[in-house]
């Protein structure tokens, strides 16, 4: 067999081998991208995207390996206890998230990071979250909903509201179940259609009220000092005088003079 035809064998076994590998990659590339996740079920949407159920099995933890093309994720009647942050990076397509009937009492800060521009609706009811977070919901423009929840009313929440970039219809779905102050009456009520209700006033009145005692201690203590100085140096230009007169009396009148100029 001539040289050429050898090396030309060779050379196309080679871009054989090389080509097969190329495929195989993009192939195990596409199929992590896309694959569903473990124990979760998958159907592929009309607009070509993924909508992933994992409702009901038990699952403690976010799923970490949730396809990047999937559009709806339904994470309902789980033992979900926290939403860490950067949860769902990476899923730009993601429109509805569904992690309600959970455990969740924590949204870390960045939790729905990432979503800003794509997600929908985002449902966080019947979980266990006590106080909000506004820095978990960060650039989120979706509507929540945040119902059943056992909210706490603080002065927090209510400097935390005016910054929240949800649908203003989702912050009704945050119902007081407690306050702080406590006895403000507004258990059972929507707080953000109470605009009456001044939280932050009634911690700001006990601040004021708190100042005002610390300083008439802080007064009392100083004229108590300046009595007692006073006196203290009464008593001693006394018994000063007492001993100048005990002198002769030439040096007594002197010294007597002097010492009552002194004092006055």
């Amino acid at each position: 067999m001539p040289q050429a035809a050898v090396w030309l064998l060779r050379y196309s076994v080679v871009m054989c081998l090389l080509l097969h590998s190329l495929v195989m990659m993009t192939f195990c590339f596409h199929h992590a991208a896309t694959s569903c996740s473990k124990r979760c079920y998958c159907s592929e949407t009309e607009s070509g995207g993924k909508t992933m159920r994992c409702s009901n099995l038990q699952l403690t933890e976010i799923p970490e390996d949730i396809p990047n093309d999937t559009q709806h994720v339904y994470l309902d009647f789980n033992l979900l206890t926290a939403v860490p942050t950067n949860a769902f990076a990476g899923l730009t397509q993601l429109v509805e998230l569904d992690l309600s009937h959970n455990e969740i009492s924590q949204l870390e800060h960045g939790a729905f990071r990432g979503l800003g521009t794509s997600l929908q609706f985002l449902d966080l009811s019947s979980n266990k979250l006590v106080n909000f977070n506004p820095v978990a919901f960060e650039g989120l423009k979706a509507r929540a909903n945040l119902t059943n929840n056992p909210w706490q009313c603080d002065c927090n929440l209510q400097r935390a509201l005016p910054f929240v970039t949800l649908e203003p219809v989702s912050l009704t779905g945050i119902v007081c179940h407690s306050s702080d102050p406590p006895d403000m009456g507004v258990e059972g009520l929507a707080f953000i259609l109470e605009p009456g209700i001044d939280l932050c006033g009634v911690i700001k009145r006990t601040t004021d009220v708190a100042m005002l005692v610390v300083m008439f201690g802080w007064f009392t203590m100083v004229i108590s000092y300046l009595v007692y100085y006073v006196r203290a140096n009464q008593e001693d230009a006394r018994r000063h005088l007492e001993y100048l007169k005990s002198l002769p009396s030439r040096q007594g009148k002197s010294e007597e003079s002097s010492t009552i100029s002194t004092v006055v």
